[in-house]
């Protein structure tokens, strides 16, 4: 981990095309700015980890509910399986 100390309005750069602000300084906190592309993801880290299990969770549901489906018998199954979907889909 690289340690720095910034003063306001002193910056660090990351990559050439990510600049780190330091706007404000209070008694426990620093107020930043990031500038960056548009294609840069950037997230405080509370809520990083909100997506990442969110996103989690979504892929287990997903998983377990397609493999809960049972094959059915006859040769229209594709067509059948989308009728189901749409049927769950409409009662929500």
């Amino acid at each position: 981990m690289l340690i720095l100390t910034r003063k306001v309005n002193q910056k660090l750069i990351i990559n050439d095309n990510i600049e780190v602000v330091i706007l404000e300084s209070y008694k426990n906190a620093v107020k930043i700015g990031v500038n960056a592309p548009n294609n840069v993801q950037i997230y405080r880290e509370e809520v990083y980890n909100e997506i990442k299990k969110s996103n989690k969770q979504a892929h287990h549901f997903d998983v377990d509910a397609i493999s809960s489906i049972k094959p059915l018998q006859n040769g229209n199954q594709s067509f059948n399986l989308m009728n189901k979907i749409k049927k769950n889909d409409s009662s929500n």
